[in-house]
């Protein structure tokens, strides 16, 4: 292959542009230049590659150079010094006499072109012929500056390839032909560190921070080296403030090392720029010519796991413009190392959400994760840490498992293993580690180590050669085993040499090509292995290692190794049986402790060549040793849950895996890992803390030996956010000018930086005719509030201000340059601006503004202020008033606002001059209560001491509560005393009084606004002093008083219950004032469970007549309640004492439970019972009506105990129902012969009891009306109907009685019933009917039961098109009817059949009906007749129709039929003639 490149090719990014140097471009010169390279000379090109050996190569003097190659050469594979495929091997060609004459043939032809052309400009003046010989000269231009920069690049190569064989003569030190320059940039942006540095060898380059170097990979994300064409690279992203450093670059190689030294200044703090500062790495897509700008939004926060657990992250990317179908890159990272899709790791990308699934969590998932979305005009991450804890051990105080299983050295005997060491380990010293192996297509596994094994690497052999495994571990410690590691990738038990084969026997292209003019050797015994040495050695196995033979053309060499004991000459081979193939062994089964030399021989077919070099002595054992302990450990505070640990590295320690940190509560003694992944970083954030605790670390390093001592541990940090200084203050307003002074406002920055502000600086700079001057400092000592006055400025001058915030962590960036403003003195009558609006309080439908009076008060003090309010998106013009009347208070509350919607508001000052300016508008406030918003609670504790509460959650450590009265904050502690303790607060007052009322606030610093107040009015005053009097001196409450009640026998009761009581409570009992106690006439009961206290009096005497007191005492709380029983009311007690006793002995008998009493049915049925109890089987009963016993022959029981009688006449025995305890008679309807005093008497051996109801007069009305109530409830709704007559409004009940009264209404007045409008019953229908309806008649109807309460009505509407039906159906009814009673009939008179003699007369008559008078016809056989001399038809007075034959004969039989007929109707009647002659035989009938 030439050295040529297209020259389309020449601006490729990959194209190697580093020979462009001063230094080598000089060279170049010279070489062209150089007789070597002329015209009559030849080269030969050779390409190499790092890490490649090219066996041989021609020289530059062209005596060695020969102008025909000897023989065609085979193509050969390139192979590394593992034997990897990694590029074509040809044999070298020799130079053509084209290349070497090409520049000056190209002279030529050149000249010869450009005769050409101008020969052709002469001769053809044609346009187009000229535009085709400028395209073939511009084609020829281009070939030459193709051929020329091939001619350039293959001098290169040969220049670089002359350097590489005089190696001594041109090595040199590293310099710094451009050194890194210092940055000062904002936070949060990205900076770049470039260097260029020479030297050869190529020198190492290594980047510092602070004189300690950057690990990329234990800064995830944060740092990223580069190093392309001896230019290297240092990018910081996203800085912070803990980038402020001195950064150093080293180059170093084996002639010496260089620094170079450059700063870099973070100015602000994160969060303080904004957002939307571009990015360096954006730019236009040249496809779309479209910028990308791509955020990254709804991130995952640092997230927290356990081994088995399924985690997802995810992040919603939104890329604007909105490209259809348009994909961009996303990738995941895990500690800078990208992840693809596997059985752990499923990504999922939506259309506008990146998600990754942990399928399953192990410890190796452990680390930072980081989101990468690339579109063309750049990319965006994202980064958060995911932390892993182990699963439950299965074993109590079992350590968790190893991680990070991994296979180094694989070959056909043997795997060596490594993995890495639990953080956790059970609270006792792990053991050891077993190993386990399981063949790749099975699930059995095998413990490959018998005991266990300290060291984190192990060689398992007994494998079988070709086959492919999986290996876990697992820890022991003296408590048990662990759970298993998650398992290696799966490898192959087989030499290296024979994987690569097994890769293919092709090589892929890899872009370089290596030329060799050295042939193959065949038959040739190999020669020594260079540079063997033990890379390797523990008390278990040592891993030696070698480069072959340096001659090459050694085809199918082989190795034998041989091990000598130290003191001896007697070299034994080792693997006897088979050489290997590849320079790289491991050795088993040596004595530890002994001392060993190693040697190794090539062999191939031709024979055994000579040993190498031996090593030196080997003492078996490990020479690794744990690592020393990390010092110096420094946690900082980073934000409300994490730490940032910071920590120098262990002084000694060799092949370090990393550091494990550890935690502790101050003074828990209980230490957890803040990691359970090793980190080699010597700075780790320790996420997951709780809040305002204090919190100590320890560090421990980690290697394959083991782990080392912890570190001595720190000093305890409190967990809270870090400070910062804070952002600028905003919104600079003049409040007051005079001639030489103004008075400047501004509102408090927005973001504090984590701790109080502790001043502010002002500083101005005067304004000439636009041209903004040098700032100067108006005060020199920070001032606290937010308003002051700058002095000393000259009248009539313009000034622009700037303000700066000031807290412990220093002084923030100024604010931008205010408005400019005149000085001149203001001489207005009305008030200026009132300033320092602030909204506290808000809730859903109310908040409070605050604000202070303006500093200039006009010709006139101020006497009152008015609010203005708006919401937040309204125009100016629906500004409106919160009061109407100015308010001289500096605060109001502002109520019935809309919940969610966002308000502003504004307040004017007046004077007797005026109202002034507004004030500055407030920020939009929504309406709304956030959640978790509690309000001041006033509490009065048991020694009557009265306070105001406040609680709130979500503090910072930064918070503090600030009680107000009437909003000025509260520094006379003479009236009130604040505690304060986590995060409740109380007001406490010392002595209450009229002087205290007020309102009373308190806030929350370093919040989103919490705060709450509370009105001590006067009439709140009043009551507070009163509850605080009950706690002082309290009492014993009382659920009940002291009450009287009678008990069985006529006994009394006096008795009360306390609703708490002590069991050391005492009750006195006073009779009159004298102490009565425990005996015959008292007997005093106290249950102190529950607090009920009584006393029984068998029975009242007169002399019981006074008043009755119980007086308590539990303590130093007494309460007594008394009962007064004189007069009157002592009486009645007494007389309802003596009924009582009576009712006991009648008790004693039998006797009625329930007195005689009536209950009416649903259906109308009159029932009288009783209940009775103390009966027996001897026990009668008997009934009786107005003296007079009802006779019955039921026999009577009292199973129930109930008694019934139905009042009725008798209907028939059958319907005498028989019931076990009932004597039940039945009528069908109540009626006043029922009326009467009925009596029930009870009787045996032990007495007898009485029972009498009166159902007359007042008492059987009664009665009544409860069935007429059951009536009314039964009746249907009031409907219409249609008759012939009229309309009719009815309702159905379900039973009738005649004594029942109903009235109906016409529109609310009572109906006067007439010929017209009639009502009436017809069984259970009640109707009303109105005849001949008319308009008139429409409106609302009603009938109303009366049953002597309120009565029941039921209405309908007769009106609209109800009516317009019912009347319409009347009309067709009454149309109906009259034709029906109109329409012609056939009254009677004619027979069915008629028989005659012949000869005979024949005269029937019948009645014809019909208005108007219907048409008369007769037919005979369906045949009109007519009247004629033997047949006479007659119609006579409209009525009757007569049918007369003179004489019959026979021809007169048959069927005839009247037919009358008029408009509302026809009818017929039919009738049959038989004649018969007398002389025929039989009286045969014709």
């Amino acid at each position: 292959m030439s050295g040529s490149m297209p020259f389309y090719q020449k601006h490729h990014r990959h194209y190697d542009r580093g020979y462009r140097s001063r230094e080598t471009e000089s060279k170049l010169s010279q070489y062209q230049t150089s007789s070597r390279y002329t015209a009559g000379s030849s080269t030969s090109a050779i390409s190499t590659s790092r890490g490649l050996k090219v066996s041989s190569h021609s020289g530059l003097e062209a005596s060695r150079l020969s102008p025909v190659p000897k023989r065609a050469k085979p193509t050969y594979l390139a192979v590394d010094k593992e034997n990897q495929i990694i590029g074509y091997v040809v044999p070298i060609f020799r130079g053509s006499q084209e290349f070497v004459t090409g520049f000056s043939n190209t002279e030529e032809a050149r000249v010869r072109d450009t005769a050409a052309y101008m020969a052709r400009r002469d001769l053809f003046t044609s346009g187009l012929e000229m535009e085709r010989s400028e395209q073939i000269s511009r084609r020829e231009t281009m070939r030459e500056s193709a051929e020329r920069i091939s001619l350039n690049k293959r001098i290169y190569e040969h220049g670089e390839h002359f350097k590489r064989i005089n190696e001594d003569s041109l090595m040199h030190a590293p310099e710094f032909v451009i050194k890194p320059r210092s940055h000062t940039v904002w936070e949060k942006q990205c900076v770049r560190l470039h260097c260029t540095v020479s030297g050869w060898p190529d020198p190492r380059v290594v980047w510092y921070k602070n004189n300690v170097a950057i690990d990329p990979i234990g800064n995830a994300g944060k740092y990223k080296l580069e190093s392309r064409y001896s230019v290297h690279s240092l990018e910081i992203n996203r800085c912070d403030f803990d980038d402020t450093a001195q950064y150093h670059v080293s180059a170093m190689n084996s002639k010496g090392e260089q620094s170079a030294y450059a700063s870099v200044v973070v100015k602000r703090f994160k969060g303080e720029i904004d957002e939307s500062l571009p990015s360096p790495r954006h730019g236009p897509v040249s496809e779309y010519g479209i910028n990308f700008q791509t955020h990254i939004v709804d991130k995952f926060g640092v997230s927290f796991g356990r081994e088995g657990e399924t985690m997802s992250l995810g992040c919603t990317v939104i890329i604007y413009p909105t490209l259809h179908l348009y994909k961009p890159e996303v990738q995941w990272y895990r500690d800078d190392v990208l992840l693809s899709p596997s059985k752990w790791n499923h990504m999922h990308w939506s259309g506008d959400r990146a998600t990754l699934t942990l399928t399953h969590l192990n410890k190796e998932d452990e680390g930072l994760y980081t989101l990468r979305v690339t579109t063309k005009s750049g990319y965006e991450t994202y980064s958060a840490y995911v932390f892993v804890k182990d699963a439950d051990a299965e074993v109590e105080r079992a350590p968790g498992a190893p991680l990070d299983v991994r296979c180094l050295d694989a070959n056909k005997d043997y795997i060596i293993v490594t993995w890495k060491q639990p953080a956790v380990d059970g609270g006792d010293s792990i053991l050891g580690y077993f190993v386990d192996r399981c063949e790749v297509g099975t699930t059995h596994w095998i413990q490959c180590n018998d005991t266990p094994v300290k060291f984190a690497r192990f060689p398992v052999t007994g494998l079988v050669e070709g086959r492919s495994y999986l290996f876990r571990v697992r820890a022991i410690n003296k408590s048990g085993m662990s759970r298993p590691s998650r398992v290696s990738e799966p490898v192959a038990a087989m030499d290296p040499s024979d994987r690569a084969r097994m890769r293919g026997t092709s090589a892929p292209w890899t872009g370089q090509i290596i030329v060799t003019e050295e042939e193959p050797a065949e038959g040739v015994v190999p020669g020594r292995p260079l540079e063997l040495q033990v890379t390797e050695a523990t008390k278990n196995y040592v891993v030696l290692s070698w480069n072959p033979p340096g001659e090459k053309g050694l085809e199918g060499v082989m190795y034998y190794v041989e091990k000598c004991v130290s003191g001896t000459d007697s070299w034994q081979r080792v693997n006897t049986e088979i050489p290997v193939k590849s320079p790289r062994f491991a050795l088993f089964d040596l004595a530890e402790g002994k001392s060993y030399s190693f040697r190794v021989r090539c062999c191939n077919s031709a024979g055994v060549g000579e040993p190498s070099d031996p090593t030196e002595a080997i003492t078996v054992g490990d020479k690794l040793d744990i690592p020393s302990a990390p010092s110096k450990v420094v946690p900082t505070r980073n934000t409300d849950t994490s730490v940032v640990v910071s920590w120098v590295a262990s002084s000694e320690a060799k092949e370090l895996v990393g550091y494990y940190i550890e935690g502790s509560i101050e003074g828990s003694n209980v230490w957890e890992p803040c990691n359970n992944k090793p980190v080699k970083a010597t700075r780790f954030i320790c996420h997951g803390l709780m809040t305002g605790e204090k919190y100590m670390f320890r560090v421990r390093a980690v290697n394959a030996a083991g782990l080392s001592q912890f570190s001595p541990e720190s000093e305890a940090v409190e967990v809270k956010a870090a400070i910062a200084s804070p952002a600028p203050p905003y919104g600079i307003t003049v409040l007051e000018c005079v001639c030489d002074s103004m008075v400047l406002a501004w509102k408090q920055p927005s973001f504090i930086g984590g701790a109080d502000i502790t001043g502010y600086f002002v500083d101005y700079r005067e304004v000439t005719d636009g041209v903004p001057g040098k700032w100067h400092e108006a005060n020199i000592k920070a001032i606290s509030d937010r308003a002051y006055r700058v002095s000393d400025l000259k009248e009539n001058r313009k000034y622009q201000f700037q303000v700066r915030a000031a807290n412990m962590a220093g002084v923030g960036i100024p604010s931008l340059p205010s408005n400019t403003f005149l000085c001149e003195e203001w001489t207005i009558a009305v008030p200026g601006p009132p300033h320092d609006l602030q909204v506290r309080e808000v809730r859903n439908d109310s908040l409070v503004l605050l604000w202070k009076p303006p500093v200039y008060q006009g010709r006139d003090p101020v006497n009152g202020f008015y609010i203005d309010i708006k919401e937040a998106d309204a125009p100016e013009e629906v500004w409106r008033g919160v009061n109407n009347k100015a308010t001289e208070k500096t605060f109001i509350k502002i109520k019935n606002l809309k919940e969610g919607e966002r308000f502003v508001f504004r307040v004017r000052a007046q004077n007797k001059a005026g109202v002034g300016e507004c004030s500055d508008v407030t920020e939009p406030v929504p309406a709304l209560t956030k959640p978790g918003t509690k309000e001041i609670v006033v509490d009065v504790n048991d020694d009557g001491i009265i306070s105001l509460n406040y609680e709130f959650c979500d503090l910072t450590p930064d918070s503090k509560f600030v009680w107000s009265k009437n909003y000025e904050e509260i520094t006379d502690s003479s009236r009130l005393t604040i505690e304060t303790k986590g995060n409740k607060s109380k007001a406490i007052f010392n002595t209450l009084e009229e002087e205290d009322i007020g309102i009373y606030s308190c806030l929350v610093t370093h919040t989103d606004g919490a705060s709450s107040s509370y009105n001590l009015s006067e009439e709140e005053l009043k009551r507070l002093l009163e509850v605080s009097h009950d706690h002082k001196f309290p009492i014993i409450p009382l659920k009940s008083e002291l009450a009287v009640e009678l008990l069985e026998k006529g006994k009394v009761r006096f008795w009360l219950q306390a609703d708490k009581i002590s069991a050391n409570g005492k009750v006195d009992y006073i009779f009159n004032e004298k102490a009565v106690s425990q005996g015959e006439k008292y007997k005093m009961n106290f249950d102190k469970n529950t607090g009920v206290i009584e006393m029984i009096m068998e029975s009242l005497t007169p002399a019981d007549e006074g008043t009755f007191t119980f007086q308590l005492q539990d303590g130093k709380a007494t309460n007594q309640s008394s009962l007064v029983l004189i007069g009157d009311v002592f009486k009645a007690l007494q007389k309802e004492s003596e009924f009582q006793k009576k009712e006991w002995v009648r008790k004693q008998g039998p006797h009625f439970i329930e007195y005689l009493g009536y209950e009416v049915t649903p259906e109308c049925c009159v029932i009288l019972k009783c209940k009775v109890g103390n009966v027996k089987k001897e026990t009668s009963a008997h009934w009786y009506k107005d003296g007079r016993e009802i006779k019955s022959d039921e026999h009577l029981g009292f199973t129930e105990g109930v008694l019934k009688l139905e009042i009725a006449q008798r209907d028939s025995p059958a319907d005498t129902a028989d019931y076990a305890d009932d004597l039940i008679w039945r009528r069908l309807k109540i009626s006043k012969k029922d009326a009467g005093v009925y009596e029930v008497v009870l009787k045996d051996d032990r007495g007898k009891d009485t029972s009498t109801l009166n159902l007359t007069d007042q008492g059987f009305k009664d009665l009544m009306n409860e069935v007429f109530s059951f009536i009314a409830n039964s009746s249907t709704a009031l409907k219409i109907t249609s008759t012939d007559q009229g309309i009719r409004l009815y309702t159905f009940v379900s039973y009738y009685n005649d004594l029942l009264q109903v009235t109906w209404h016409y529109k609310d007045s009572a109906i006067a019933f007439s010929d017209r409008i009639k009502s009436g019953v017809v069984g259970e229908q009640l109707w009303l009917q109105i005849t001949e309806p008319t308009e008139k008649d429409m409106g609302k109807y009603a009938i109303e039961f009366n049953d002597g309460k309120g009565g029941l009505r039921r209405t309908v509407e007769l009106s609209g098109q109800a009516f317009d039906d019912a009347f319409a159906e009347f009309q067709r009814l009454k149309a109906a009817a009259i034709a029906e009673r109109s329409r012609a009939r056939v009254a009677g008179g004619l027979p069915d059949v008629v028989t005659i003699q012949e000869g005979k007369a024949l005269n029937l008559t019948c009645n014809i009906s019909g208005d108007p008078v219907p048409e008369v016809t007769w037919l005979k056989n369906d045949r009109e007749i007519t009247s004629d001399d033997h047949c006479i038809l007659k119609f006579a007075s409209g009525k009757f129709a007569s049918f007369i034959i003179t004489g019959v004969n026979t021809s007169d039989s048959g069927k005839y039929s009247i037919l009358v007929k008029n408009k509302y109707g026809t009818e017929s009647g039919d009738f049959t003639v038989s004649v018969f002659i007398p002389d025929e035989a039989g009286g045969k009938k014709k």
